[in-house]
């Protein structure tokens, strides 16, 4: 009698700052779908950020290690930053395959991003690399989002693609960078770590952009 696969989540984002959206998402999907484990992953270049000022990915990086340190179940992977120029969703996940070959793999998305996930680069790919876990806020995606995830599985015939159910929580990266920026509190938005991290190292200061949302 073979055990079965382990299931990994792959958590994919800029971090900048890393929030407890973020966590709760991550917890979430670790929880409602059994996952093993759940891989926290900062891009490097990212295709739809190109123009955008991202602080640089030590910082990051070290951001999202203090954030998951306490919970036995999250890992940090440095694979995209590690990769040169853009990446790709579909490239990463391939790469991820050939490394988990016998686990099954489980990419975590915002449910806004199931609505543009047919423009994304080789769609059918990241289905064919992974299952898809896009995540609804409480009491706020309904019918629309149920029709977009319908849509989809039939148009890459899967049935590989599922919903999360996460709390509300509705600060952003951008929001806490603009925070920073202007002398306020960020406490409670981000774990007690990171917040020190980010007075200690004097991040968002200046020079921030306003064009991320996450």
């Amino acid at each position: 009698m073979t055990g079965q696969r382990k299931k990994i989540g792959i958590m994919g984002g800029a971090f900048d700052p890393i929030h407890y959206g973020h966590l709760l998402i991550a917890e979430n999907a670790a929880a409602q779908y059994d996952l093993d484990e759940v891989v926290f992953m900062p891009t490097g270049i990212s295709p739809h950020k190109e123009k955008q000022h991202i602080t640089d990915s030590v910082h990051r990086c070290e951001m999202t290690r203090l954030a998951i340190a306490d919970n036995p179940r999250f890992s940090l992977s440095t694979l995209e930053i590690q990769t040169a120029g853009t990446d790709y969703t579909y490239r990463t996940l391939e790469k991820l395959k050939e490394l988990y070959p016998d686990k099954e793999l489980y990419f975590i998305m915002g449910g806004d991003s199931l609505r543009e996930f047919e423009k994304w680069r080789n769609p059918d790919r990241i289905l064919k690399a992974a299952n898809l876990l896009a995540a609804i806020r409480d009491n706020v995606e309904g019918e629309a989002f149920q029709e977009q995830m319908n849509h989809l599985k039939r148009l890459f015939q899967t049935d590989g693609i599922y919903s999360l159910s996460t709390p509300n929580f509705t600060v952003s990266s951008r929001k806490i960078r603009s925070l920073v920026r202007q002398g306020q509190t960020i406490r409670y938005m981000v774990p007690e770590p990171v917040r020190i991290y980010i007075l200690e190292h004097g991040l968002y200061q200046e020079g921030v952009t306003e064009d991320e949302s996450t």
